[in-house]
């Protein structure tokens, strides 16, 4: 997810600089490796005209977009386009003009006009980061540094803190960290310069990459620490507000438990909660003995806390998380660094985050390589880099694209000697059927599985051929030929967890314009930029002919997920996509492969338990284990939909209101009414030093308005 802030940039241009001489200003773009991935080249004319070339590249993909944008004599953007492709080869073609009071715009995925008077600027669905620094001179001098967008919505800006920085060539300069908020769900972070026109000057995206000016890429160590620190004061201050601390003994009574190892509701239950522990469940109604807190359930039924099997966390996507009852998530790589940051901040109740089960993550040298976790070259570098995770009790090993095959069973076998599971992409060169004979216990996403009948030895598969080849050949696959039954049965017989993220690569069927399955359920309740981002399609797709022919196939790869499960197949479910509100998505789609309703929430926490080896703490609701609760409106075990409908969660000694988060973030709430904490014992709650001032806490909604 790291990698979309970079590739599509919803934080486009209103006002900006007045007409000045040309100048031309160069970025460079480096990976948290130290390693180039990238470049911004602008230049500014005289006559109010800017021209950008953004492009980088990582992981075998990156957008590549040409832009150029006309500033009026009165510092409003008057023109806009932009050309090229996004990260997975989508066209990129997009419009804005503005004249006498009327603005129009259109894109490949939409078209509009507005009436316009007063400031207003124009939000691309793809834009360099040029764009940005046009607000950023907008909004220094706007009154209250705010702005209207267009199509809607209004743009905030705030200063954080300033630091001198350095060049290579000695030369210093004062730069300010500004936050911008009002577009998407968490706010964007921006270095730029000072004085009566600001500008950017470097973007810091912790644990992926940095954009800094040419020539002053020794800055980004000192930024980096500086934007973590004020980062973390809004993160600490979002935490205080939603996590509402339960102190004492906490009985959620009258509640219908989902038994996640029958996949059945049970008969009304009490749950007692202790140190954010379950101590004991006990049919409704029996005896209370001197309980601090009652949440009544009132009949609702209480899931154990959902499992994102496959997430890239970060400091923000928590409250998403939170708000969709997933309370625990495997982290399917990050940078190293950022992620044990995160594990000790969410330990000290300082984020609001899930519990993050940590896969380490290792990769091999290459033109394509992902540049996060380890990436090595021999033996001797895998070997010490499977020391590092095990010491730090990481349960998982994910492999990835360009490791190198020579050493792969040697390396999956040191893997499993440190007491650790192996699960990945399958490297280049190789089948899927040739890395679980190497040791594999796992495969992540459905292509992987299914380019072991598309790929030869010289296939590449480290660009968007691994995309390609699955869109354009699964809709000819006959699954009940030989060599699918054979691959089948060696996954059952070995017991071979398949991660298949069906709801990330519902891009590959997605037509400019259409509302994506996925994102269905949900787009209505975004805020409005963010519903407009969910409708731009992401591969680039000739024809009808060639969308029936994807539609068809991404069909079949559903159909494929189903006849693995029903063949007895380990399922997990994992997003790779919107943070929370995808892994609902993840189980409707496993329905729609032929899941019950009630077999996919097993699969969403017996299952995330058994394959994280977390089951004595977590998975099911039972005396001894964490008290990882989601209480939802309506019954999810007939109506894979109501998942929807979390009403409260209660994980790590916190209850927390899925509504407050929903508002804090501009997200229309699916649910209005939430049990609350009833306080049975306040005298308790004051000798211990926790009054009840503040326990229930609530986010003014209106503080979030957007126009």
């Amino acid at each position: 997810m790291l990698m979309k802030r970079l590739a599509v940039l919803p934080l486009a241009l209103s006002m900006a600089f007045a007409a000045q001489a040309a100048t031309n200003t160069k970025y460079l773009i480096i990976s948290e490796n130290g390693k180039q991935i990238g470049e911004q080249a602008v230049e500014r004319q005289d006559d109010g005209l800017t021209k950008v070339r953004f492009i980088y590249k990582d992981n075998g993909r990156g957008p590549e977009l040409t832009e150029q944008f006309r500033m009026g004599a009165d510092g409003v953007m008057t023109e806009y386009s932009v050309k090229g492709n996004s990260t997975f080869g989508a066209v990129v073609d997009e419009h804005f003009a503005r004249k006498d009071g009327q603005a129009e715009w259109k894109s490949t995925s939409e078209q509009g006009s507005k009436a316009v008077s007063g400031p207003a600027g124009y939000l691309p669905l793809n834009s360099s980061f040029e764009v940005v620094s046009t607000y950023i001179g907008a909004l220094a001098a706007a009154p209250e540094h705010k702005l209207a967008l267009l199509p809607s919505g209004t743009l905030s800006q705030t200063v954080l803190d300033t630091a001198e920085v350095s060049s290579g060539s000695g030369a210093k300069q004062t730069v300010q960290l500004v936050a911008q908020t009002g577009v998407g769900m968490s706010p964007g972070f921006y270095w730029a310069t000072t004085g009566a026109s600001p500008r950017l000057f470097g973007v810091i995206i912790p644990g992926f990459a940095n954009m800094l000016e040419e020539g002053w890429q020794g800055a980004a160590p000192e930024l980096a620490v500086r934007q973590k620190k004020a980062e973390s004061r809004m993160l600490e201050e979002l935490a205080a507000k939603l996590q509402h601390p339960l102190t004492g003994l906490t009985l959620v009574r009258n509640a219908r438990v989902f038994d996640s190892d029958k996949a059945t509701v049970g008969a009304p239950s009490d749950i007692y909660v202790l140190r954010g522990r379950i101590t004991a469940v006990l049919p409704a109604g029996s005896p209370v003995r001197e309980a601090d807190n009652t949440i009544d359930a009132a009949g609702r039924i209480v899931l154990p806390g959902l499992f994102d099997m496959h997430g890239h966390v970060d400091r923000w996507s928590g409250a998403l998380n939170m708000s969709t009852g997933v309370t625990s998530v495997r982290d399917m790589g990050n940078d190293n660094k950022q992620l044990q940051a995160m594990l000790d901040e969410t330990a000290a109740g300082k984020l609001l985050a899930p519990q993050v089960v940590p896969a380490g993550f290792l990769e091999g040298e290459s033109p394509f390589s992902a540049n996060n976790g380890f990436v090595i070259k021999d033996l001797a570098g895998a070997k010490d880099a499977i020391d590092w995770y095990a010491e730090r009790g990481y349960p998982q090993l994910k492999i990835y694209n360009s490791f190198p095959k020579a050493i792969l069973k040697d390396t999956v076998a040191y893997a499993h000697s440190r007491g650790m599971r192996v699960s990945g992409h399958i490297p280049a060169g190789l089948r899927a059927q040739e890395a679980l004979d190497a040791g594999y216990d796992e495969i992540q996403h459905i292509n992987q599985v299914l380019l072991n009948f598309l790929v030869k030895p010289d296939t590449e598969t480290r660009n968007l051929n691994r995309f390609l080849l699955p869109a354009e050949k699964v809709a000819d696959m006959d699954f009940n030929t030989k060599p699918f039954k054979d691959f089948v049965a060696g996954l059952v017989k070995k017991q071979i967890s398949i991660d298949p993220t069906m709801s990330a690569f519902a891009f590959i069927q997605q037509k400019d314009g259409d509302l994506n399955e996925p994102y269905r359920a949900f787009a209505a309740n975004m805020p409005p930029d963010v519903a407009r981002s969910l409708a731009v399609g992401a591969m680039k797709i000739d024809g009808d002919a060639t969308l029936k022919r994807y539609r068809k196939s991404y069909a079949k790869m559903v159909e494929f997920v189903g006849i693995m499960y029903k063949a007895g197949v380990p399922i997990v479910a994992g997003t790779d996509d919107i943070a929370g509100f995808t892994l609902h998505s993840e189980l409707a789609l496993l329905v729609k492969a032929g899941l019950t309703p009630a077999q996919a929430l097993q699969v969403a926490t017996r299952n995330g338990a058994r394959y994280t080896r977390t089951s004595n703490d977590r998975g099911s609701i039972a005396a001894g284990k964490l008290a990882d609760l989601v209480l939802v409106d309506g019954d999810p075990t007939r109506d894979i939909a109501d998942v929807r409908k979390v009403a409260a969660v209660i994980t790590r000694g916190y209850v927390i209101y899925p509504r407050e988060i929903d508002s804090a973030l501009g997200i229309a709430p699916f649910v209005q009414d939430a049990p609350q904490v009833v306080r049975t014992a306040p005298a308790v709650a004051e000798i211990n030093g926790a009054g009840n001032e503040g326990a229930l806490r609530r986010i003014d909604a209106s503080a979030r308005q957007r126009d």
